[in-house]
Order: C-alpha cells, then sequence, then structure tokens
C-alpha cells in the first residue's frame, strides 16, 4: 500500500527539515516547498493526499494558496499559523482548509490531526457503510448519503468533504440542537478539546451554500437544521 503522500509548505527552513523528518518516521512521503508558488506547482505535479500550509509564506501566501487548491480539488488542506494570529486561523478556514494546528506543534499532536482529517475525508469519499441509505429532503435541499451527493434547487451543491459531514450530521438529527463540542468529536474526530472556531466557521460555509436560514444557530448552545 502506498504510502500517504502530503505537501508540506514552510519557508522556515528549521520547522520544514524537523517536520518533513517527524512525518516521515511516521510513514508520511512527504514533498516540502519554501514558498507558495513552489508549492502550487508541487500540489500540481505530484497530487498529494492531504497538503499542510503555512499562512505566512512567500510568493503566495497560505491562504491565498489553499484557495486555488480549492478551486482545483476538494483534497484535505491543513493550515499552520502562530498562536497569535487568530485572524489567520479564520482566514484559512474561510478559503475552504479543513483544520489548521498552531506553532509550536507537538509532532504527535500534528499526525493524530492529519490521519483524523483524513479519516474523515475518506469517510465522505464514501469509505463508510451506506448501503440503503435513504435520500434526504429539507425544503428545495435533496441529500444522496450514498452517492453522497447534495443538490439544492435540482443544483448539484459543491461541498468539501468536510462540509459533507458536517450537513450529514445535521441532516441525521433534523430539528435537534448540536453543541458544538459534538461536532468537533463527530465531524472533526477530536477526542480531546478543540477551538470551536472551526465549526463555526465551517457553519457559515455550509449556510452560504445551503441557505443562511436552513442552519439555525441557537445561542449558548450550538446549531439545529430546520427540517
Amino acid at each position: 500500500m502506498a504510502a500517504t503522500h502530503v505537501l508540506f509548505v514552510e519557508d522556515d527552513d528549521v520547522i520544514r527539515e524537523a517536520t518533513t523528518l517527524a512525518l516521515e518516521r511516521d510513514g508520511f512521503e512527504v514533498t516540502a516547498a519554501p514558498d507558495g508558488l513552489e508549492g502550487l506547482a508541487a500540489f500540481r505535479g505530484r497530487r498529494p493526499d492531504l497538503a499542510l500550509l503555512d499562512v505566512m509564506v512567500p510568493g503566495l501566501d497560505g491562504v491565498s494558496l489553499c484557495r486555488r487548491i480549492r478551486d482545483e480539488s476538494t483534497v484535505p488542506v491543513i493550515m499552520v499559523s502562530a498562536r497569535a494570529d487568530a485572524i489567520d486561523i479564520v482566514l484559512g478556514l474561510e478559503a475552504g482548509a479543513d483544520d489548521y494546528v498552531t506553532k509550536p506543534f507537538d509532532g504527535a499532536v500534528l499526525v493524530a490531526r492529519i490521519r483524523a482529517v483524513l479519516r474523515r475525508f475518506r469517510a465522505a469519499g464514501g469509505d463508510e457503510d451506506r448501503d440503503g441509505a435513504p435520500q434526504l429532503s429539507f425544503g428545495d435541499i435533496e441529500i444522496d448519503p450514498e452517492g453522497m451527493e447534495v443538490t439544492r434547487g435540482g443544483e448539484r451543491l459543491a461541498l468539501t468533504p468536510t462540509e459533507m459531514r458536517l450537513l450529514l450530521e445535521f441532516a441525521g438529527a433534523p430539528g435537534t440542537v448540536l453543541s458544538r463540542d459534538r461536532l468537533l468529536q463527530r465531524v472533526w474526530d477530536y477526542e480531546w478539546g478543540g477551538d470551536t472556531r472551526v465549526v463555526d466557521v465551517h457553519v457559515q460555509r455550509l449556510r452560504a451554500k445551503i441557505g443562511q436560514d436552513r442552519l439555525e444557530t441557537v445561542r449558548g448552545f450550538g446549531y439545529k437544521l430546520r427540517a
């Protein structure tokens, strides 16, 4: 079985080399690039299984690179940001990233986050057993869990794997308030605490595609899908 291929874009030589070695020790194949333009070329040439992008890289910053990748692919993307740069985290998620890690990061945590993102990406691609799953309808939204397709008013929506898993979680319990912690555990596969901003930003992205009024905010508790 071929090793999982990670594209790592990081301009700091020490971090890039140390992280590459750590990932390779865990069995990943790594293509490392020092700037966004080389990263984009490497992505197009190698088509990795996952992209790990630092926000502040020269040539083409990580957020812009994420947007370019997202225009071409649904491959999982994890952003890397300095701990204090909260706005970079939000911008990266809004650009289509699936998750983020903050510097300085622990190698074991990084590997766990990569594996979690890959698990849900593969599950959203159809690896989970969905035989016989019924088609779901919510107003003009039609969800085919088996075919992993969503339409609105008859037009197919382009959802990322994370957005698809988030929508399926809501569709599995329409009218029920789902807390951010539950969504972190079920959608992001976090068995430990996580930053709920990742949930809020993805809910906003999903709303933009299925309709702003379809997902209701229940202040202080979470979100629910209007049946």
